[in-house]
């Protein structure tokens, strides 16, 4: 008798337990990797948390794959940096809303020799066209993002085929991380978004070559799901996250977030360059 008594106890504690779990709030966040990278997110969640209860679980890739992800449906919301990949998003009709949390810049770093002589220089055309002209070593991302969406519009830019490029090109399909940690290891230029250079830590030659260049502008936006494409989503609780992360809460939260002084990223409100 005992026996048994043990066994529905443990029963019991099980089947609560399973759905205890099951009530705890959380939604799936597919995320562009700067802003987990950079540390952005690991500090402002737990004050979402704090605030609200509900736990963000954050899948962090690329902003094409971070899209890609949503469309499957396998992600409550997106915080993305690609606007032309996001306007394609929207017009599929996957996204209801989408709205601007923050800013930042692109850089170009490099080895401090700067053999295609970018420093001093605002222009990224111009550098871009510098280090194609001097086979300089260079790390593309090639993985999708919203930084390697950029950096082909610039190769672009400057009627240049980085498909046709030398051995000098070296396309990763890496994160951020992965892309500075492979140019600090070959002396290569790579483009950066400002946070994620902020928060790197494995810098050995690098330095910033190129900056200030209006064109470097890297807005981030939060999109909602459209319960059309996607009933399924959590989209409730999703809202709850997009709402916070523009409130005057949120934005304070994001605008705290520094690193030896510096700020990796600005609340929208805050004046861009012009």
């Amino acid at each position: 008798m005992k026996s048994r008594f043990v066994f529905f106890v443990c029963a019991a504690l099980i089947l609560l337990g399973g759905v205890a779990r099951a009530e705890d709030p959380f939604i799936v966040l597919a995320s562009t990797t700067s802003v987990d990278n950079s540390g952005l997110l690991g500090q402002i969640l737990p004050l979402f948390k704090k605030t609200s209860g509900i736990d963000v679980h954050v899948v962090a890739l690329g902003t094409g794959q971070a899209l890609d992800t949503a469309r499957r449906g396998d992600a409550d919301l997106v915080l993305v940096h690609d606007p032309d990949a996001e306007d394609l998003f929207m017009k599929e009709g996957h996204g209801i809303t989408r709205r601007e949390l923050a800013w930042n810049d692109f850089i170009i770093v490099g080895a401090k020799a700067d053999p295609a002589k970018l420093i001093g220089g605002h222009d990224v055309v111009a550098g871009f066209k510098n280090i194609w002209n001097a086979g300089a070593p260079f790390v593309s991302r090639g993985d999708k993002s919203g930084t390697d969406a950029l950096e082909k519009r610039i190769w672009k830019m400057a009627s240049l085929d980085p498909t046709k490029a030398g051995p000098w090109f070296k396309d990763i399909g890496g994160g951020m991380g992965a892309a500075l940690n492979a140019a600090a290891g070959l002396d290569a230029y790579t483009l950066a978004d400002r946070g994620t250079w902020i928060s790197f830590k494995n810098r050995a030659t690098l330095i910033i070559t190129l900056e200030g260049d209006l064109r470097l502008l890297n807005r981030y936006d939060v999109i909602e799901l459209d319960p059309k494409l996607h009933p399924k989503a959590k989209l409730d609780l999703a809202k709850k996250f997009a709402d916070w992360l523009v409130s005057k809460e949120g934005q304070a939260a994001i605008g705290a977030y520094t690193l030896e002084g510096e700020k990796l990223f600005h609340p929208e409100a805050d004046a861009k360059p012009t």
